[in-house]
């Protein structure tokens, strides 16, 4: 057969990862349903000047399901290879020269989601399953590697173009792993980042990762970097750049050498542009890439809505990118992408070639952007042809994908014109009518019985009939009215009315003026009941029944009248009729019509008979070019062309791989035909090409049937039952195929089958007795033409409808005769044997059926397949064969054991009962393995499953995240977890505090009322925080999103805070007071250290003032003291000595005076506490005072005046080396030299404020202090010897024995220990008893205390000591004797330890 036909391909196949290739030279290839169809690109096309240069060129067929994965062969010699995976569970190596297959394996026991011909390795392909399994295969050795690394669904894969054994794969779950296929596998990185599908992995075209200028300040910015910030990468180091793209809207660019993110592309919401696309469809994201070899700086990407963009990588930081075919309208895919391939041309031209959802192929010039050429596609059957008889050469395809195509095939520039229609359609179109006179105007029906009308020359949605069929329209066409709507005068009504005919037998007539209004039933009007195995000619405008041919002893389910404007005008009364016996009659009208009987004239013989089919004719069409040429479309896959004149076959078309289910002959070209079949393909074919005359016959008809079952098998769907209705036209037609407009599923269309053969082989055949009242009639009305006429009765007034006879007893023996042909041809033939078989075959059957052994053996059977198929691995079939037998536990167990579980719980939940623990056990064990993985979210649905929300909360909190935390605590509160619920909802609320969320914090402590007590603490947090951030105190200024109550800074402190307490919380009363008290006193926080963190030390600091504030709410002083000095420690042991001040002046800001007296009774339980919390307010006030004096030149203040006489002061008597560890790191800077001109005198103020300090002095905590101090330095002592000792026994060290180590660590370090004044001896080695014995003797001391000292803190005595005799040394006359003895006697006395020993010196001696 010459040149290939030009093809209207099958739409390539959706939701694969990839599932098209090209390869340089010009050969594009794209998986299309179960084959793979090539198009030749660029010059080698051989298409005319001026026309896009591709055509496509074949098709692969072999696989029996949908192909899910295609790859070429890249190495130069062997272009002419590519592989193929498939749904049926095969690999295919092709070679595309001889559309034939060189070898192929069957390894996977798992649906293959995609593979890749390695760039690196001439003859190794890489293929991945969904369980995760991956083989490698290597054709020219015939061997092959079963790789396992995750347990995870694989969406795709690449080969590296740089390594040999490198393989990126990527998850569903968003996970991409990278491994070496030479180390079994072994994983090499595991990249995390992604938090859904892996569409698409593309390798940097070039090796080493100094091709991108991508630094760490770029990289650090973005807080989403996965696995940490990136670290600069030196120049040519060994690596290579790796791109992915997700279903989670981002781009993300990995460095192999560091195993790390560095880069994050986010795809931009583009305003869709001129996209013809049903808004209400909800599609799902499809993310592909292609990575530019020859601009590795660049990187394509597909977006939301179809727009393909170009990133600049250099730019980075800008997120820059260029938009494809940005200056034109319309050029664009309109859905999304799902694979890009690029393509050089033999001109060398760079091409990327892109198949997309609105089911087209574009071509883009790479050096343009913009759009070369587009290939339109079929994603359903072809079930309507129709040239327009206005705009010639406008043919209009039925599609069964819910579009009508209007193909403008004389179009010069583009041999692909093709407009899609698809607003208001929704279902598919099964009928198709152009008006004979108006330009544009288009007539369609659906299988869902809807009918409307098109302007094609509009972009207006169709006017739709209000009348519906109940059932498939099968035939439309143009004629004159017949009454009620003829009745009406010349102007009332249009000249031609619309004709539909509906499974259901219904024939309406439509007034196109009014597709609102209702249609008229036509079948009113005809009286007598007709068969639909017999043809009848009515005259218009009243119907009446002129002819009836008695033919066809099956359905009818084509009639075409032959055209007017032949050279033999007689031959206008010829009509064709094709029906399921696959024999063509024509009859000649041409007496019947001119006589125009008074009673009906019945035709039992025709005119010529076209016998040749070996399928039923589903279509029939006269050449406008030739007097009594006819086409004939077939379910045997071929059309053919026939002489009906001399009852001659002239050429057949076997081009189509389906069932033929329309036809129709060019209207320009002679030798032009155009057919469409169920196998989602239209043709272009010429006469004069083809090899064949007739239809296949004997085994070429065989061979064609072959062909003809490659196609999908069928799947089918879930019907309801048939009634005793006769069968329709083209009934199969109005199947299933694989087509679907909904975008939430993953369709099936594109690469899976439909049921339509089952369909015929179970299609009835019922006798005429059976046929109902209503019959499923096809009817037709035929288009005709208003210039003809002869004498009374014209052609015009030819309205053909299909006989229904009055039902009639017919004999029993004549029903048997008519008995339905079997499914099953082979069991069949074996019913016709001798009587003594069949009588055997009882015999047997009863044997087989009571022999007890029989069923145990079975049993015994399926259970050691069950255990084969277990050794292959094949766990999921041998637990179908288990419940098989009924074993439902073993199977899930099964299951279970081999981490099937989603398979064991769909077992459990639908043959055990709800309540059974198996179901409750394989959840919780199931989100034991998805938690132990971090899958925390889908963990949590299991646990939910299985009724444990506790740890479903639980699991969703370990993310640690503050949306996590939330939703957890939500979750916890719903079932009733309220104490979980509150203490998640505190946790996300401290989340939030360290990122200064107030708002948020806030909302999070709402969804549980037990934490009201805390709201009261965040707010006074927030107040404190405020107001330390306006003193430019607090950390993280500007950054903080505050609640507007903290705006006002007017009024003490403790009144703004009890007055946003009372308009926010409404807390005014004491009762509330008091329960929120009660809320907040029982919880406790450790003590505070230095390295507690700022914001965590304020949050413990607010909980106290809060309870001190709600105490002297109450009018609680006790309380109040307690809360007020343990918010004090606080800031005292974490070192900060600012916050200590700024609670003071907030909270005490008049001193503790009024404290005091409100406690009253010295007996009061509070007065140490009140004696602790009064000495460190002194503390405060003494470095205060101190740095007051300090200054390098003082002004005049309060506590301090300047006089004239001189004053000198060495440095080395300033208080340098006060160690950290006792006092506030404030404290260990250094005091700068005073001026010798100067001198202070203290005023009234500061005399009497110096004298309080004298409160400081107590000795009873200096001695308690002392001991806590020789306590912690014999302890510390002890653990470094313990340390030492353990060193040398790690060393195996032979020289010194334990106890030498030990002596001799007490001889290097006599200072560690803390030796008695009058004992002490320079070098004296101290052992381990008398460690012992001085660490008893402080304990005893500290015994010896009144539990009211030692259950307050106390400021350190001797540090203040100190810093009064460093006040003294540089102002004599500012401190008292008394004061000054009284310091020195607590220094000489209690700085027996190394942390004053040397202070103690420099002032007592």
């Amino acid at each position: 057969m010459g040149q290939e036909p030009r093809t209207l391909p099958p739409s390539p196949n959706w939701y694969c990862a990839r599932c098209s290739d090209a390869v340089p030279g010009g050969l594009f290839g794209f998986a299309a349903r179960t084959s793979v169809f090539l198009v030749r690109v660029g010059p080698g096309a051989g298409e005319s000047p001026g026309t896009p240069p591709f055509r496509v060129i074949g098709e692969l067929v072999g696989h029996t399901e949908r192909v899910s994965g295609f790859t070429f062969s890249h190495h130069p010699g062997q272009y002419n290879l590519c592989a193929t995976s498939s749904d049926d569970g095969t690999v295919k190596i092709w070679d595309v020269e001889t559309k034939t297959v060189v070898t192929e394996h069957a390894l996977h026991q798992h649906t293959i989601s995609t593979l890749h011909w390695s760039p690196r390795v001439k003859d190794l392909i890489v293929s991945g399953d969904e369980k995760g399994v991956v083989f490698c295969y290597w054709l020219n050795r015939n061997d092959s590697q079963h790789l396992f690394i995750e347990p995870r669904t694989i969406f795709c894969l690449t080969c590296s173009p740089h390594h040999e054994d490198l393989v990126a794969i990527g998850y569903k779950d968003g996970i991409v792993v990278i491994i070496d296929i030479s180390k079994k596998g072994e994983v090499i990185h595991r990249l995390r980042g992604h938090d859904d599908e892996i569409h698409s992995i593309a390798w940097c075209p070039l090796p080493g990762e100094d091709c991108l200028s991508i630094n760490q300040e770029e990289t650090s910015e973005d807080p989403e970097i996965t696995n940490g910030n990136a670290i600069g990468q030196a120049p040519g180091t060994n690596g290579c750049y790796l791109a992915t793209g997700s279903k989670d809207q981002t781009i993300r660019i990995w460095s192999c050498s560091r195993g790390r993110g560095v880069m994050i592309l986010k795809l931009p919401f583009l305003k869709r542009r001129g996209g013809g696309i049903d808004p209400t469809v909800k599609e799902r994201l499809w993310l592909t890439l292609h990575w530019p070899s020859n601009q590795p700086s660049q990187l394509v990407s597909s977006c939301f809505g179809g727009e393909l963009l170009q990133w600049d990588l250099t730019q980075s930081w800008r997120r820059k990118y260029t938009l494809f075919s940005a200056s034109s309208e319309g050029q664009n895919h309109s859905r999304i992408v799902f694979n890009l391939c690029p393509l050089q041309t033999e001109d060398d031209k760079q091409l990327l070639l892109s198949t997309s959802m609105d089911r087209d192929v574009k071509c883009w010039d790479m050096a343009t952007l913009d759009c070369c050429w587009t290939l339109p596609s079929l994603g359903g059957f072809a079930y309507s042809l129709a040239f327009s008889p206005v705009d010639i050469g406008s043919l209009a395809i039925g599609v069964g994908d819910g579009m009508i195509r209007v193909w403008n095939t004389l179009s010069i520039k583009n041999n692909y014109d093709v407009k899609n229609f698809w607003q208001g359609v929704k279902s598919k179109v099964t009928a198709l009518c152009w008006h004979p006179t108006k330009e544009g105007c288009l007539a369609f029906g659906t299988d869902d019985g809807k009918v409307g009308l098109y302007d094609t020359y509009s972009n207006k949605p169709p006017q739709i009939s209000s009348t519906y069929h109940k059932k498939t329209v099968y035939t439309l066409a143009w004629g004159p009215p017949v009454p009620p709507m003829s009745l009406g005068g010349e102007g009332d009504r249009p000249s031609l009315a619309l004709y539909s005919c509906g499974g259901e037998g219904i024939v309406l007539q439509h007034n196109p003026w009014k597709l609102s209004g209702e249609a008229f039933d036509i079948n009113k009007l005809i009286r007598d009941s007709n068969s639909i195995k017999t043809i009848e000619i009515f005259q218009v405008p009243n119907l009446k029944l002129i002819c009836t041919i008695q033919q066809h002893h099956k359905l009818v389910n084509t009639i075409s009248w032959h055209h007017e404007h032949g050279s033999q005008p007689e031959l206008s009364y010829l009509m064709a009729s094709g029906s399921n016996n696959a024999v063509i009659y024509v009859h000649n009208l041409k007496t019947v019509i001119e006589s125009s009987p008074e009673s009906p004239v019945t035709i039992t013989e025709p005119y010529r008979t076209l016998s040749g089919h070996t399928a039923k004719i589903t279509s029939v069409a006269w050449s406008p070019h030739h007097d009594g040429r006819l086409v004939s479309a077939s379910y045997d896959g071929t059309a053919q062309v026939w002489d009906t004149l001399r009852e001659e076959p002239l050429c057949n078309f076997r081009g189509h791989r389906g069932r033929l289910l329309c036809v129709a002959w060019s209207p320009l070209d002679p030798d032009c035909i155009y057919s469409g079949a169920d196998d989602f393909c239209v043709y272009k074919w010429l006469t004069s090409r083809q090899d064949h005359s007739r239809p296949p016959q004997g085994k070429k008809s065989i061979e064609l049937e072959k062909k003809r079952l490659s196609q999908p098998k069928p799947k089918p769907k879930k019907k309801k039952k048939p009634t005793l209705r006769t069968p329709v036209k083209l009934e199969s037609i109005d199947g299933n195929e694989e087509e679907s407009m909904k975008e939430n599923s993953r369709p099936v269309e594109n690469g899976v089958s439909d049921q339509e053969g089952e369909e015929e082989a179970r299609e009835p055949e019922l006798p005429c007795g059976l046929a109902p009242a209503v019959s499923r009639e096809p009817v037709i009305c035929t288009p005709i033409s208003s210039s003809f006429e002869k004498s009374k009765v014209t052609i015009n007034n030819k309205v053909i409808l299909l006989k229904k006879e009055p039902p009639k007893e017919k004999p029993e023996a004549l029903v048997k005769k008519r008995k339905a042909r079997s499914t099953l041809p082979l069991s069949t033939s074996l019913d016709h044997r001798s009587k003594e078989e069949l009588h055997q075959d009882c015999l047997v059957l009863a044997t087989a059926k009571h022999s007890k052994a029989g069923y145990h053996v079975w049993l015994w059977a399926v259970e050691a397949f069950a255990k084969q198929l277990c050794f292959q691995d094949q766990y999921v079939k041998a637990a179908s064969h288990l419940l098989s037998i009924h074993k439902v536990y073993e199977a899930v167990a099964l299951l279970k054991s081999n981490h099937f579980y989603r398979e064991a719980i769909a077992i459990a939940k639908a043959r055990l009962r709800p309540e059974d623990p198996v179901l409750k056990d394989l959840y919780l064990s199931w989100g034991t393995v998805l938690e132990r993985d971090g899958h925390y979210a889908i963990a949590a649905k299991c646990y939910l499953g299985a009724t444990s929300a506790y740890d479903a909360a639980k699991v969703l909190a370990k993310k640690g995240d503050a949306a996590s935390l939330r939703t957890a605590a939500e979750l916890a509160g719903i079932v009733g977890e309220d104490e979980l619920s509150a203490s998640l909802a505190l946790r996300c609320a401290q989340e939030l505090l360290l990122a200064n969320n107030w708002v948020g914090a806030q909302e999070a402590l709402q969804l549980h009322a037990s934490l009201q007590g805390q709201r009261l603490v965040f707010c006074l947090l927030e107040l404190l925080f405020r107001h330390l951030e306006e003193k430019q105190l607090s950390e993280g200024k500007g950054s903080s999103s505050y609640h507007t109550w903290t705006t006002g800074t007017e009024g003490p402190f403790m009144e703004r805070v009890t007055a946003v307490w009372k308009s926010i919380f409404s807390l005014d009363t004491p009762e509330q007071y008091q329960e929120a008290f009660q809320k907040l006193q029982n919880i406790k926080y450790p003590s505070a250290t230095n390295n507690t963190p700022s914001k965590q030390l304020l949050l413990h600091i607010c909980h106290d003032l809060t309870l001190a504030v709600l105490s002297q709410q109450m009018a609680s002083w006790d309380e109040a003291v307690q809360a007020l000095l343990r918010a004090v420690v606080r800031s005292y042991d974490s070192g900060s000595f600012t916050i200590m001040q700024e609670v003071y002046s907030a909270f005490l800001p008049d001193g503790c005076e009024h404290l005091k007296d409100k406690l009253g009774d010295h007996q009061s339980p509070a007065i140490p506490a009140f004696r602790s919390l009064e000495a460190f307010f002194l503390y405060g006030r003494l470095y205060e005072f101190w740095w007051s004096l300090s200054r390098p030149c003082p002004n005049s203040s309060v506590w301090v005046r300047l006089g004239h006489s001189t004053l000198s002061v060495k440095p080395s008597q300033q208080l340098d080396t006060i160690s950290t560890e006792e006092t506030d790191p404030e404290t260990s800077q250094p005091e700068p030299s005073r001026p010798s001109e100067l001198d202070l005198k203290l005023t009234e103020e500061g005399e009497r404020i110096l004298s309080t300090f004298k409160a400081l002095l107590s000795e009873k905590h200096a001695s308690l202090q002392n001991s806590q101090r020789t306590v912690a330095e014999v302890q510390e002592t002890l653990a470094e010897m313990i340390r030492q000792h353990q060193k040398s026994q790690l060393c195996k060290s032979t020289a010194n024995g334990p106890d030498k180590s030990e002596l001799d660590l007490a001889a290097e370090q006599p200072l560690s220990s803390s030796q008695s004044q009058c004992k002490e001896e320079k070098n004296e080695p101290l052992s381990l008893p008398e460690l012992t014995k001085r660490l008893t003797e402080a304990n005893e001391r500290m015994a010896k205390f009144p539990e009211s000292v030692k259950a307050w803190p106390f400021p350190d005595v001797l540090e203040c000591c100190l810093v009064l005799l460093l006040i003294r040394s540089h102002f004599p006359d500012c401190l008292t004797q008394e004061m000054q003895q009284q310091a020195q006697e607590l220094l000489q006395k209690y700085s027996n330890t190394k942390t004053y020993k040397r202070h103690c010196q420099t002032f007592c001696t």
